[in-house]
């Protein structure tokens, strides 16, 4: 059985360009492992593969959940688990791409069930972190260490989430990590992280974005925000929606919303580089850019690892 290939990176790092010449090369389809791309309702503003890149190999979970769902880390990897089977029956190359380390993680590291949070207990951790996240983090660093020093300090969404998890179960979410078999395990895949110089990927963001804002990015945020939905919801703090949501409700001009954009995505992706220095400790690096580089080095590992 030949390995799957786990591609991860910052935003704006070459992901989707790595894995469609892979899917090529070597007769694989794609698996969405960026929890914003999993979304319907943003294509442009969350970079999916546009439709040159669709049409190069077969792609999967991208776009399939509703911007009113709460998409966990827990379905995504049951629905990706069952992609991955699905083509290996087939004899087909899983190739998983994206930015959210977490959702990769789970395939190699294995993920428990949690058990359901009931409204009362998701509510109250959402208060907290919203009434004093300085607080929040600060009760995750005493319960939960583990937990804590995975997120962000200023990223109230997992903060939340934890908390909630802590006070439904009595149980820090860490002690539910890896209790369950993974669904890749040793010697079943070969993952790679892409890492370009900063100011390279600073720059590709700027650019990007300003692409996006030509391919109707902003009626694409209007028609999303029109739906009035939670703002506590994932897909509502996708990059450029606060920003943009502030523009439509007049508390902001449409130049500050894009230039909020870029700033939150450089960010995001500090956030990411910093994630992959912590957290893929043990995963080769690939500082080049150029695509055949990218290409033979993950060919060459993914040939080397023995199933």
């Amino acid at each position: 059985m030949r390995p799957a290939i786990l591609i991860h990176g910052p935003t704006a790092s070459g992901k989707t360009r790595l894995a469609t010449a892979l899917a090529r090369k070597h007769g694989g389809e794609i698996v969405n492992a960026d929890a914003m791309q999993c979304y319907a309702d943003l294509n442009v503003l969350t970079a999916r593969p546009d439709a040159e890149e669709l049409a190069s190999a077969p792609h999967h979970l991208f776009g399939h959940v509703d911007a009113a769902a709460r998409y966990s880390v827990g379905v995504w990897s049951k629905d990706a688990a069952a992609k991955i089977a699905e083509l290996r029956d087939a004899g087909r190359l899983p190739i998983i791409v994206g930015g959210t380390g977490l959702y990769l993680m789970a395939l190699t590291e294995g993920l428990s069930d949690i058990p359901a949070v009931s409204d009362q207990h998701r509510d109250k951790a959402r208060a907290m972190v919203e009434a004093d996240q300085t607080g929040a983090r600060a009760m995750l660093l005493e319960k939960d260490p583990a937990t804590a020093d995975r997120i962000e300090a200023n990223d109230r969404q997992r903060t939340s989430r934890a908390l909630e998890v802590l006070f439904a179960t009595g149980k820090p979410l860490s002690s539910f990590h890896g209790q369950a078999a993974p669904v890749l395990p040793p010697g079943t895949w070969a993952g790679i992280t892409l890492t370009p110089p900063r100011e390279t990927l600073y720059a590709r963001i700027n650019a990007r974005v300003d692409a996006m804002m030509r391919a109707n990015a902003l009626d694409e945020a209007r028609a999303l925000w029109q739906r009035r939905l939670d703002s506590a919801l994932p897909v509502m703090r996708a990059h450029g929606m606060p920003g943009f949501c502030d523009h439509f409700e007049g508390r902001a001009s449409l130049a500050d919303a894009v230039d909020r954009c870029k700033r939150d995505t450089r960010r995001y992706a500090k956030r990411q580089m910093t994630w992959i220095a912590h957290q893929f400790t043990l995963w080769p690096r690939i500082p080049s850019e150029d695509l055949s580089v990218r290409v033979r080095v993950i060919s060459d590992i993914a040939a080397e690892t023995v199933g």
